[in-house]
């Protein structure tokens, strides 16, 4: 039996040129509190930098300043709308590369720790069958709590979460695009890896 072809892409930094997260935050908030949630923000960033406290921990620091409380409804239309701005910065070589794919017949997964509300819109307008990335926790009220419901999908998380969707490992030759260390162990895991 022929082995079905799957592409994974990362998504900030290899799918684009920018991070998604910090450009969301601009897109959702005026200049002023954008930069004043940046100031406030600093703390965790430098120890995230700095290797005190481990990536997911600042990054949820800085999700809950900013969307803690915002209606889930609109977090996700604030996400739609997001899509034309991520055409901005999407990188064109690694996008070629999608398209290629894509034509080839093979399924497209994106594999993101960023934000599944605002990176899943673009993604299926751009014909990716799958997305995996960092989901929201939504409170009784529908409002969002501050908090991740998933682990930061970032570093083994990303290669336990695509297990989930693909166990059957032997029926698949896997090709997987990143950019950063976050995105090593699918590159390792994958038949084929690519640092972009």
């Amino acid at each position: 039996m022929e082995k079905q072809i799957i592409a994974a892409f990362d998504f900030d930094g290899t799918l684009t040129t920018k991070d998604t997260f910090g450009e969301f935050i601009k897109f959702t908030h005026s200049r002023i509190s954008f930069y004043w949630g940046a100031v406030v923000c600093t703390p965790f960033i430098i120890a995230y930098k700095l290797k005190i406290v481990p990536n997911y921990i600042a990054k949820q620091k800085i999700f809950s300043y900013f969307y803690k409380g915002m209606k889930y409804g609109d977090f996700v239309s604030y996400g739609e709308k997001f899509a034309k701005e991520i055409d901005k910065f999407i990188r064109k070589d690694v996008f070629l590369k999608l398209q290629e794919h894509k034509k080839q017949g093979h399924k497209i997964y994106v594999i993101s720790a960023g934000g599944k509300e605002w990176i899943e819109y673009w993604c299926r307008k751009n014909g990716v069958d799958k997305v995996i990335a960092t989901l929201s926790e939504v409170d009784k009220d529908n409002r969002l709590t501050g908090k991740f419901r998933s682990k930061n999908c970032y570093g083994e998380e990303k290669v336990r979460r695509f297990l989930i969707e693909e166990p059957s490992r032997n029926n698949y030759f896997l090709y997987a695009y990143g950019d950063s260390d976050g995105d090593k162990p699918l590159i390792a895991f994958a038949d084929k890896g690519l640092m972009v």
